[in-house]
């Protein structure tokens, strides 16, 4: 059993004991049960409290049963919670640290719940496309506002305890608990243990809700927040359900049902793949848990430019010191005034303290020396993106740093082997690709040379955590994940406008998918320039392979994007949205006449076909050559990195859903287009070999 139990002074104490959350797991939920019966079995019992061991209370469902029989058994959720509402004897919820999901829906079958300071309250299962299922859509606005419960149900946030306890009229917590969590809730059991009838939330009305604009608004405000998504809906559906329906166990049966269809749909299996594909990234196979870390106390940042200044803040943020180190103190002066101007505007909108902000700031120092930053535990690179340039830092590194100190390079594209070979330690070096802007973005990509230490890798991956990173690790080649396979994608967009699609058509189908921009949006914004210049250099390094002339044509147009107010599209002051470039389409045409096209009608299922389907294939050659560990990485390299849509779960998941026989049927479907490169059609071999096995990449 993953519970104990215990009884003194006529209190029975059911401990929950299935770390590292205690979750709700079959032998806990079966020890639960019977805990609570042997307490009612037992005369000299007056009451009965569950608590959790360790830090929390209970994270919720166990997700290590996910998909096995055990998460079905009997006592399920719902028997458990009926167990303890017809006990004959009042069951006290004494919780502290985390209450979220199931663990919640338990509280609140509960006749009483006591909470300490600080806990966090929560029912996140939206986030993994689901509703709680375990009675939390209807309970929940029993005990509190229903404007409240719909802000946590369909975002999944947390809410401390301390503030739960100060909403006027909210039922949720009985008592905030001072001191030891167990002797106070033991008291209070004996102070309510003669109190008839026993409250339970389902003997609760939820209050009257003035109209159905509420949830209306709601389902408004979700489908701008959370585009695509059903299970911010559903959950919405069924907070509704909860006002308009007295009877509680209707509602739990409604809740149920809505349940159990989303929970086989689509979009629950990509979006709980890309919770468990996020654990699983910092999985390194040959680099086992318990490899020694190096202290990282101290950071160097080499570059007060835009990534620069940006991964600063990333380490400001999580209260570690940095050294921005530069040439000049104007670009010193202009990267520390970009810094505070950020943390400025987090100040001004409520969302940071002042007090914190100083804290943040406090932790800055900069320095023009390469021989103030020796002593860093880490310094990272973020320089211009040529090879010269990089090589010529790194070697001054090399010469000055600490014996230990791990250096990294934040370079995008440029073979981290090489840049170690500069150094005379390069198992000490390491790619560290962030993506812009560096304090928002989640992606880190961790480019492992074959040069790399493995205690360095254990090292820049727990690093990666303690400032919020979604790290991935890559291998070298050009490109390394996220930028080759989105090079095949902006390929195909060049491609497809150069057969008879539109600009805007392209990026319409694009953000129809569910990404937030379309390819031509992502390259204006991002400077069409700079992939100009990477088609200059592989036409010289892979003159093989077969580029379009239209993303050429808009450059040589001097058009490369928003920063000069024309790219694919033109920018107007003051208007929002980009227009239709009479220029841009007249060099589709010259290009299409050039090449003796005949603009043909190309169909938005296309578009997406071709646009996604590109990098499925590339991220199989990845897969293939080692590059990626597994395909779930690929995948949580395009969801935190590059707005690939999370209703699909990444392009690697979105072609086991489609069907890898499918995915090569179109793949060979498209070799046949002699406007497009046709050699990159031919399906990779890992492909082939999965389809004709009847298997997936994930």
């Amino acid at each position: 059993m993953s519970t104990s139990y215990q009884v003194a002074d006529g209190v029975a104490v059911i401990s929950l004991t299935n770390p590292p959350v205690n979750g709700l797991g079959l032998s806990t939920r079966a020890g639960i049960v019977d805990g609570v019966n042997q307490a009612n079995a037992d005369d000299s019992v007056k009451a009965i409290v569950i608590i959790g061991s360790g830090k929390v209370f209970c994270g919720g469902a166990d997700i290590r049963e996910f998909g096995t029989p055990a998460a079905f058994a009997t006592p399920g959720l719902h028997l458990t919670i009926e167990t303890i509402e017809k006990s004959s004897k009042p069951v006290i919820a004494a919780v502290h640290g985390v209450v979220m999901g199931g663990g919640l829906e338990l509280a609140l079958g509960c006749h009483y719940r006591v909470m300490t300071s600080g806990v966090q309250v929560a029912l996140p299962e939206v986030n993994i496309g689901l509703i709680p299922g375990g009675g939390g859509t209807q309970r929940l606005p029993r005990v509190l506002p229903v404007e409240l419960c719909l802000q946590m149900v369909t975002t999944g946030m947390s809410v401390p305890s301390d503030k739960l306890a100060k909403v006027p009229g909210q039922q949720l917590i009985a008592k905030m608990i001072d001191g030891d969590l167990l002797a106070g809730a033991k008291a209070f059991a004996l102070e309510v243990a003669d109190v008839r009838p026993m409250p339970l939330v389902r003997h609760l009305a939820v209050p009257a809700v003035a109209d159905a604009e509420l949830f209306n608004k709601a389902r408004a405000d979700m489908a701008k927040a959370r585009r695509g998504l059903v299970s911010p809906q559903r959950c919405i559906d069924a907070v509704e359900i909860a006002a308009q329906t007295p009877d509680i166990d209707v509602g739990i049966q409604k809740e149920l049902d809505i349940f159990k269809v989303i929970m086989v749909g689509p979009q629950a299996k990509a979006m709980q793949h890309a919770f468990f594909g996020e654990r699983a990234a910092s999985k390194i196979p040959d680099v086992p848990d318990n490899t020694p870390v190096r202290d990282v106390k101290n950071v160097a940042v080499i570059g007060a430019g835009t990534m620069g200044g940006g991964i600063t803040m990333c380490f400001l943020n999580a209260g570690i010191p940095v050294t921005l180190l530069e040439m000049k103190q104007e670009a010193i002066d202009r990267g520390v005034g970009i810094i505070r101007k950020n943390y400025e505007a987090q100040v001004a909108k409520g969302k940071l303290a002042q007090e914190k902000y100083e804290q943040r700031m406090s932790l800055l120092k900069t320095s023009l020396s390469y021989d103030d930053i020796a002593q860093a535990d880490m310094v990272i690179e973020a320089v211009f993106e040529n090879m010269g340039v990089k090589s010529e830092v790194f070697a001054k590194l090399d010469a000055v740093m600490k014996q230990g100190a791990i250096l990294a390079s934040n370079t995008s594209t440029l073979d981290v082997d090489k840049i170690a070979e500069v150094t005379s330690r390069p198992g000490d070096v390491v790619g560290l690709h962030f993506f812009s802007p560096a304090n928002v973005m989640r992606l880190l990509e961790v480019v492992r040379s074959k040069h790399t230490a493995k205690d360095v890798m254990a090292t820049v991956m727990q690093v990666a955590k303690k400032i919020k990173k979604v790290a991935v690790v890559s291998g070298v080649c050009d490109g390394f994940i996220g930028n080759r396979m989105f090079e095949q994608y902006t390929r195909q967009a060049f491609f497809l406008v150069q057969e008879g699609a539109t600009v805007q058509q392209v990026d319409k189908a694009a953000e129809a998918f569910g990404f937030a921009m379309g390819p031509f949006r992502v390259g204006d914004l991002a400077g069409n320039d700079i992939g100009y210049a990477i088609r200059q250099r592989r036409s010289i390094e892979k003159p093989d392979v077969v580029y379009s002339k239209v993303g050429d044509a808009v450059c040589e147009l001097g058009r490369y994007g928003q920063k000069v107010g024309k790219g694919w599209y033109d920018y107007e002051a003051g208007k929002r949205e980009p227009v239709p470039s009479a220029e841009v389409q007249a060099a589709i045409d010259q290009v299409r006449a050039d090449q003796g096209i005949t603009a043909r009608a190309i169909s938005d299922e296309e578009i997406v076909d071709r646009l996604v389907l590109s990098m499925v294939n590339e991220g199989a050659l990845i897969l293939e050559e080692g590059i990626a560990n597994k395909a779930s990485d690929i995948d949580m390299v395009y969801l935190t990195g590059y707005g690939f849509p999370l209703a699909w779960g990444g392009p690697m998941l979105y072609a086991d859903l489609m069907g890898l026989s499918k995915v090569v049927e179109k793949m060979t479907h498209f070799a046949a287009n002699p406007h497009d490169d046709q050699a990159f059609w031919t399906p990779a071999p890992l492909l082939v070999k999965l389809a004709d096995a009847g298997k997936t990449f994930n």
